[in-house]
């Protein structure tokens, strides 16, 4: 798995695991939907300012997102 799918992966599931909708993430993290989508689908480059907005909003360590073991979740 390349690391955009890992990252991607990683935020979808700690976004579904906190009960949000990528709508409800991207008004928290302050960023478009279509944005947020294209990076939980592996297909955009993330920046770790952005990480670390999500990270905020999520609740989680920016550490996570890059763990394979929680992409297999």
């Amino acid at each position: 798995m390349d690391i955009r799918s890992l990252v991607g992966k990683n935020v979808r599931g700690a976004r579904q695991k906190g009960g949000l909708t990528q709508e409800q993430l991207a008004l928290e993290a302050e960023i478009n939907h279509g944005h947020l989508s294209e990076i939980e689908a592996g297909r955009h480059n993330v920046t770790i300012e952005l990480l670390e907005k999500l990270a905020k909003v999520l609740k989680v360590d920016i550490a996570d997102f890059f763990d394979s073991y929680n992409a297999k979740k």
